[in-house]
């Protein structure tokens, strides 16, 4: 099995679990044996994230997507924003904030979870007054959590162990974008997003009645 980052092998990934005997958590409440927490840190794009919701849907899969209110790359704001989290929530997942710290604009677009973006350990694990932070204890500790940031699993791609039940609980974080645009490495993958970025801008300025004739 290749390890690569791509829809093909999350969708292994997914398989894995299932092989594993693990069932597929929210944050609405503490973890327990055989418990998988799939996580979105939505950084970049909504088109990636829907195409991530889509196949995890058909894999019968649930996770939790969170979104930023202030990103400089999508406008939860927009059209595109609202059709967005209309189509998280009509394919059953869950919907947390992602924060900014120490601006936390939590409202009735989310459920009240929480997880910060690109956090520092002053912050990362405190409490979230009327919020999860899936960051804190019980739902984090080193030995129950993968990441795939910046394109690097820091203790390897989990998908033998979670084939195995090797893990007895796992929140496991993945960004969309790293797994829908292709690319070997990070900057390959980001250069990729860039390039289908512009063909969306494009059908954007059309839409707003920008003239590019």
């Amino acid at each position: 099995m290749s390890c690569a980052f791509d829809l093909a092998h999350y969708r292994e990934l997914l398989d894995a679990a299932k092989a594993g005997g693990y069932r597929f958590a929210t944050f609405d409440r503490s973890p327990l044996p055989g418990d998988l927490f799939l996580r979105h840190d939505v950084d970049l794009s909504l088109e990636a994230a829907l195409r991530l919701a889509e196949l995890e849907a058909e894999a019968d899969t649930q996770a939790t997507y969170f979104l930023m209110t202030r990103s400089l790359f999508y406008n939860l704001a927009s059209e595109e924003g609202e059709r967005a989290l209309e189509r998280l929530r009509a394919l059953g997942h869950r919907v947390g904030h992602h924060a900014v710290n120490p601006n936390l604009d939590l409202d009735g677009r989310f459920d009240p979870v929480v997880a910060w973006h690109n956090p520092d350990p002053e912050f990362m694990a405190g409490l979230v007054e009327g919020a999860v932070n899936v960051m804190s204890e019980p739902w984090f500790s080193r030995d129950h959590y993968r990441s795939d940031s910046n394109h690097h699993w820091r203790a390897g791609c989990p998908h033998a162990e979670l084939a195995a039940g090797e893990f007895e609980w796992l929140q496991l974080l993945t960004h969309p974008e790293i797994w829908v645009y292709p690319g070997e490495t990070m900057r390959e993958t980001m250069l990729a997003m860039l390039d289908a970025e512009r063909e969306h801008d494009l059908e954007r300025l059309a839409a707003d009645r920008i003239d590019l004739t």
